[in-house]
């Protein structure tokens, strides 16, 4: 939900990585082990990125069965989530979070941006949750990445790379399976994917998936058992046409919805976070399950569509590159809002016969988003490189909100429309809706950039760019209601509009030097931005009510270290960092004549320091042990505004001081053509702090902070030819890890929603090539 929207400041007033090492299992592998990567915008091998970067190859996924974000974000030191549902995330890479709704981590599919840009259209939970069939690998990157990949990147990047067509060879693939989570429901899978030749200069390929994950989460109130399963389903489809050698057109397009039940949180002890022992709505024991009250039917349904259009064609001395794209992003939900909003729908609509009434919540977030990017760069060279580009999109956000009043004894809708002396001389107005919000908003942004690498010596190069970047927003919110006039409002529906418009520099330099065939040292010190964007006034506003808020800064200092034995029976990867981020946007509470509302708004500063380290052993053929290590010190240099509940000395929101993962694999040959592998994998988190909240800190004098937790994978498999037989354990050991715990005091009593992980999951699948 949009946090500056007044809808909720109304209503209540009235209330009152795997290392890249690792990755040798995909396309993405070049010859002698060397990792191809396009993190740079540039085909090159992992050795000539100077910055820290994490690839998880497309084998090692689906060995590893991670499937969605939550799964794959373990992978990758540094890289956290705040996710209470699926298709509804919150990245935060190196501790880069405040919460609020726009985005401090970028999204790429391949060479497309993906989701919003701004909070206008909540793009800081909107960050998908791709499914990995047959992706050929997933790029993180961590750290700005302002010069070549634009806005919202200061905190790094995550890019998937999906498995483009292939000329003059048929191949396919099928796969499916089934799992039980305990506690929970069984759930299912199945996908394909085939690619086919049309001719010798063009391909199409095509891949389509369903899952089916089953729920552990009960509800009372409407008593549902695993409520929260959900459905996810799509496709992705390319062409590749290949004219000649020199120029090549792909067409891609992306299709997935997820629909979820209910939300995959449950009510919790607001000191311990473990489950209530008491149900809230009969006071009967819980009996230790995980359990949420729910009055009315919730729902989350996320639907992506994305088209692009990239064209590569070779020049000679230079290349051209343009990558045109458009995508849509819907999201509709629906949750229960009765004991955010205590008493106000049985105050307004309570009669003596209707019995205890709630208040549900219906939202709509939709943006459509165009973009185009042309690149110009030169062949590669051994002395001198460089590219230059221009980069457009033009975004169209849409929120819209309503509160609703229901009967808690069966869930069912009422008839919201009042009539009020709210025209003039009191003259009687039926006001069809309790209370609804739209905003629209449209963010234009152009871009200039360019970056060059000045090969010095054979051994040492220096990497420097920069872009220029120019935004344009507008906004105009529509509020209406009867909520409103019993609220005090003279003025309905209350039509207000705001705009913004800013100018952004940023830029990166990279020396790199290589000790040895097997040993890099790099440096890099770069600069990202995140958009400011208006907000829009309400009557009655105070002089200091923000009319915009300003984009905010992160300059980064890292130096790293890649190293391997000539044998690669070790390897270590190495980064340490130092980030500096500037006029933090925060959310601010004002006081206006309806009441408290939030707005976007500007802070002074935090720090974030800290280091990555993976080291990769191999002591005989077929086994890897890979260890990786992630110490993170990220935490606020000022308080933030009054009544954000942040202050000088707090770490920043879901930013764990330490975070650690070993996994190790064995493969061997069982006879013939036959192979077996067996792994495991152990991953361990530290205490994190939630996101600021000043009531919580009132209520108990600290804040809140979610508890460590340690958890165990195990996987097996065997390939016979073309069909493999693979079972996993996920979370042997059935840890409660909490992942987020929000809504203090909009829960029964005292308690608030935790999101955990998934309680222990075992699963087979059978896979077929053809």
């Amino acid at each position: 939900m949009k946090q500056n929207l007044w809808i909720a400041g109304s209503v209540l007033a009235f209330a009152a990585a795997l290392p890249a090492q690792a990755q040798e299992d995909n396309a993405a592998v070049a010859t002698e082990g060397e990792i191809v990567v396009t993190a740079q915008k540039r085909v090159q091998t992992l050795d000539e990125i100077p910055q820290s970067i994490s690839i998880i190859g497309g084998e090692s996924l689906e060995q590893q069965q991670a499937t969605s974000f939550s799964d794959y974000a373990a992978l990758v030191p540094g890289l956290s989530l705040q996710q209470a549902n699926p298709g509804q995330t919150r990245i935060i890479l190196r501790g880069i979070n405040t919460g609020g709704a726009s985005p401090t981590a970028a999204v790429y599919i391949d060479e497309t941006p993906f989701g919003p840009s701004t909070g206008q259209s909540n793009g800081a939970v909107l960050a998908g949750d791709i499914d990995t069939f047959d992706i050929e690998r997933v790029e993180v990157l961590r750290g700005p990445q302002g010069t070549l990949y634009g806005a919202n990147s200061l905190g790094g990047l995550v890019k998937f790379v999906t498995v483009a067509p292939k000329l003059g060879i048929t191949e396919g693939r099928v796969r499916a399976g089934v799992e039980a989570t305990k506690g929970g429901d069984m759930g299912w899978n199945a996908n394909g994917v085939i690619n086919l030749p049309l001719g010798n200069n063009l391909a199409v390929r095509a891949s389509g998936y369903y899952r089916d994950v089953g729920g552990f989460i009960d509800t009372v109130g409407i008593p549902r058992e695993d409520a929260n399963g959900y459905r996810s389903y799509g496709g992705r489809a390319s062409l590749l046409f290949e004219p000649t050698d020199a120029l090549s057109v792909r067409l891609t397009a992306l299709a997935q919805n997820i629909r979820s039940d209910s939300r995959a949180s449950y009510d919790a002890d607001p000191v311990t976070l473990e489950p209530l022992e008491i149900d809230p709505t009969t006071g009967a024991s819980t009996d230790g399950r995980l359990t949420r009250a729910e009055y009315y039917p919730e729902q989350n349904n996320v639907d992506y569509r994305l088209y692009n259009g990239t064209v590569e064609w070779d020049l000679g001395p230079v290349s051209l590159t343009s990558v045109t794209s458009y995508g849509e992003l819907d999201q509709h939900e629906v949750y229960d809002a009765t004991y955010q909003l205590p008493g106000v729908a049985d105050a307004i609509y309570g009669t003596p016969d209707s019995g205890p009434l709630g208040i549900t919540f219906p939202a709509f977030a939709g943006q459509e988003k165009f973009t185009q990017e042309v690149r110009l760069q030169s062949a590669t060279s051994d002395s001198f490189e460089w590219l230059l580009g221009g980069y457009y999109t033009h975004e169209k956000g849409r929120l819209f909100q309503r509160y609703l009043p229901f009967t808690l004894a069966d869930g069912q809708a009422i008839d919201p429309e009042l009539t009020l002396p709210a025209g003039p001389g009191g003259e009687a107005v039926t006001f069809p809706n309790f209370l609804s919000a739209e905003l629209d908003s449209t963010y234009k942004e152009y871009a200039g950039f360019g970056s060059v690498t000045w090969y010095v010596s054979p051994r040492f190069d220096i990497t420097a760019g920069g872009r220029f970047s120019h935004n344009k927003q507008r906004t105009r919110q529509v509020l209406d209601g009867s909520l409103l006039f019993l609220s005090g409002a003279t003025v309905i529906p209350e039509v207000v509009s705001g705009k913004s418009s800013e100018d952004v520099f940023t830029w990166s330099i990279s020396p790199r030097f290589e000790l040895s065939e097997n040993a890099t040292v790099y440096a890099r010190v770069a600069k990202g931005y995140r958009p400011g964007g208006p907000n829009v006034v309400p009557p009655g506003a105070g002089d200091d009510f923000p009319s915009q808020y300003s984009a905010d800064t992160l300059i980064s200092y890292e130096a790293g270290v890649r190293a391997e034995t000539p044998d690669r029976t070790f390897g270590i990867d190495a980064s340490f960092y130092y980030l500096d981020w500037r006029d933090i946007q925060v959310l601010v509470t004002y006081d206006t004549a309806i009441g408290p509302v939030n707005a976007d708004g500007n802070g002074e500063s935090a720090t974030s320091k800290g280091a990555e380290v993976t080291a990769t052993l191999r002591p005989t053929r077929g086994l890897d042990i890979v260890a990786n290590v992630a110490y993170n010190d990220a935490q606020l240099d000022e308080d933030l505004p009054a009544g954000n509940g942040g202050y000088a000395g707090d770490r920043l929101p879901y930013a764990p001081e330490w975070s650690a993962n070993i996994s190790a694999d064995y493969e061997w040959s069982v006879g013939g053509s036959a192979m077996a592998y067996l792994g495991g994998s152990v991953r361990f988190i530290s205490d994190q702090p939630g996101g600021f909240d000043d009531n919580y800190r009132t209520t108990f004098g600290r804040r809140l902070v979610i508890d460590g937790y340690a958890t165990a994978d195990l996987r097996a498999g065997v390939t016979f030819g073309n069909v493999e037989v693979a079972l996993y354990a996920k979370n042997v050991t059935n840890t409660l890890g909490v992942m987020s715990a929000t809504q203090f005091g909009a829960r029964p009593g005292t308690s608030l929603l935790a999101s955990p992980i998934r309680p222990r999951t075992v699963g087979i699948t059978l896979g077929a090539d053809f």
